[in-house]
């Protein structure tokens, strides 16, 4: 196994903060605020959904020539 130096080292590491700092945030939201939190996650699903939909509209729209 080859261990990890340099610049490398530090974006792995910045990355586990960065992950660590948002669960932690996250279950900040989720106790101190419940319906909050699943505000949050009805927004969030609610942008993947669009996303999903604009998605399918693209692929039909090529599928059809782009008319």
């Amino acid at each position: 196994m080859t261990q990890v130096t340099g610049e490398a080292a530090v974006a792995v590491n910045a990355k586990k903060v960065a992950v660590y700092v948002l669960a932690v945030f996250a279950l900040y939201v989720i106790i101190t605020d419940p319906a909050k939190a699943a505000d949050y996650v009805q927004i969030g699903f609610q942008g993947i959904s669009d996303a999903a939909r604009a998605l399918g509209d693209f692929a039909t729209w090529v599928a059809n020539g782009g008319k």
